[in-house]
């Protein structure tokens, strides 16, 4: 159970705060960037293996629309880490600092580009297992069923839902995530705790968003397969 909960719970929320930390470039300057972005992909390899067993079963069992979803997630997380860590080694100025691939503006434009899909498609991976997740936590913790903490929880997870999209604004993460181009920066002269409070809330929210659909993807499968059933 011990194990369950280190690749579960520990390992994942590591992943995440590494990554959160190394969106902070402005303040941590490009050494700890890129020794936080190492420790991240090093965390990584170790995610993959310890969930090998996931993709020896992707020609086995039918696809649903749910299915469908989470893999395409899969895929799309994949192709983003791959550029994000292609794109790390070709730039890198500290840990590869004996390299010096390139200095191309276009690839860093890539990488920074790269790195804030792959925080928001962490987030949408994350809300994709969550039943899973909160299944070992309460294992873990020894949480027994309970109606009252039930809709705490869900309360919590509109909470998140809305700051969330507050915070996704002051982040100006769509400009971001479109390729698009801002004059905009984080001040951390002024103020540093609420840039990661901001991008935490943010993966938070993107993750329950995902949770939610998972479950209406789930249910449309469900009906789908009785309507099958019904006509068979």
């Amino acid at each position: 159970m011990l194990r369950s909960a280190r690749d579960r719970l520990l390992l994942p929320a590591a992943m995440a705060a590494l990554l959160i930390s190394a969106l902070a470039y402005w303040w941590l300057d490009n050494g700890p960037h890129e020794i936080f972005g190492t420790l991240m992909f090093g965390l990584l390899g170790w995610h993959l293996t310890t969930n090998r067993r996931w993709f020896l079963k992707l020609r086995s069992g039918r696809y649903g629309a749910r299915r469908w979803v989470v893999l395409v997630t899969h895929i799309w997380l994949g192709i983003t880490m791959t550029v994000l860590v292609v794109t790390s080694v070709l730039i890198s100025r500290s840990v590869l600092s004996f390299a010096q691939f390139s200095n191309d503006v276009t690839i860093i434009e890539l990488h920074w580009f790269s790195a804030y899909w792959v925080a928001i498609i962490v987030a949408v991976h994350a809300g994709t297992h969550w039943t899973r997740v909160m299944t070992v936590a309460g294992t873990v913790f020894r949480l027994s069923p309970s109606r009252i903490r039930s809709g705490v929880l869900r309360l919590a997870a509109l909470l998140l839902l809305g700051v969330g999209a507050w915070s996704f604004t002051v982040l100006g993460v769509s400009t971001k995530l479109m390729f698009g181009y801002s004059l905009e920066f984080w001040d951390f002269t002024s103020a540093v705790s609420p840039f990661f409070a901001h991008w935490t809330v943010v993966m938070a929210g993107v993750a329950v968003f995902s949770h939610y659909a998972m479950i209406c993807l789930r249910q449309l499968d469900e009906i789908r397969t009785r309507t099958m059933e019904g006509q068979t």
